[in-house]
């Protein structure tokens, strides 16, 4: 198997970080005050950086300000949400969950939803993707 980095861009420009290899340790202290370091995270009312993605799957670290909300949308693959600081309101069509840190939900392929930050929020999304898709 190929080891895979994340490309350079104005916001990150180390370009290093391993993002797909037979095994990828991901320290998620250091991504998180990473993102809270940004000035992303400063300008916007959310931060996110991808700590894997392979052929199949993709880990999401996101950080949304209190109040931030993620538009109704739906994923082309199964998801799963973990939150690991603070409270959101995730939403259906068909119901309503809070979630709070040390919760998780999984949701299918194709179902509306969106999210709010009750609080300043920190979650990881986990999203099953295409096998074609790189």
């Amino acid at each position: 198997m190929e080891e895979k980095f994340n490309e350079a861009t104005t916001q990150r420009p180390q370009g290093d970080r391993t993002i797909d290899a037979p095994l990828v340790a991901i320290n998620l202290l250091y991504f998180i005050e990473q993102i809270r370091n940004e000035q992303a995270w400063k300008d916007s009312d959310r931060n996110a950086i991808t700590v894997f993605k392979t052929n199949g799957m993709r880990i999401v670290l996101i950080a949304l300000h209190k109040g931030a909300e993620m538009i109704k949308h739906t994923a082309d693959g199964l998801i799963s949400v973990q939150v690991l600081e603070g409270q959101m309101l995730f939403n259906t069509n068909e119901q309503s969950v809070n979630l709070g840190k040390g919760q998780m939900l999984a949701l299918h392929k194709g179902i509306a939803h969106s999210v709010v930050a009750k609080e300043e929020t920190i979650f990881l999304l986990t999203l099953t993707t295409s096998l074609q898709e790189k």
